[in-house]
């Protein structure tokens, strides 16, 4: 029997490949210039939904964090992920998914919109507690 062997019968974690443009943001790129650059990168629509939240840009915020997470779902899927089952934060390039799902909830909780914050939040609690601590720091 595997050590790694899921007992408890549910879908193995789902591992993303390397995100396109994770280098270039970690070099200090601008997550505007690194989006246009690789549209299908969430961790790009991520940075900018933190980054518009922060400025108090939270609609836009909302819109960034939508992209990310949808371009997270169409990653995930490839990947073989049947929609449930954990996406680990320890495993860096799950990292601009999980992220651009916590600032959907995050902007959607701020703008009353209380069913897609539950949801978004549970979601990513399933997927990840690890990211959802992480990101409530």
């Amino acid at each position: 029997m595997s050590i790694h062997q899921n007992l408890l019968g549910g879908p193995a974690p789902t591992h993303l490949p390397d995100e396109p443009g994770r280098e270039a943001l970690a070099a200090g790129a601008p997550a505007v210039e690194v989006a246009a650059a690789h549209p299908t990168s969430s961790l790009a629509w991520a940075v900018l939904a933190d980054d518009a939240f922060a400025a108090g840009r939270t609609v836009e915020s909302y819109a960034y964090a939508r992209t990310g997470y949808h371009r997270g779902l169409d990653a995930l899927r490839r990947a073989g992920w049947k929609g449930h089952g954990p996406v680990p934060w320890e495993h860096e390039p799950n990292r601009g998914f999980l992220r651009a799902l916590n600032a959907l909830a995050r902007a959607a909780e701020a703008i009353g919109e209380k069913e897609e914050y539950e949801r978004c939040s549970t979601f990513l609690r399933d997927s990840s507690p690890a990211a959802a601590d992480a990101l409530a720091a």
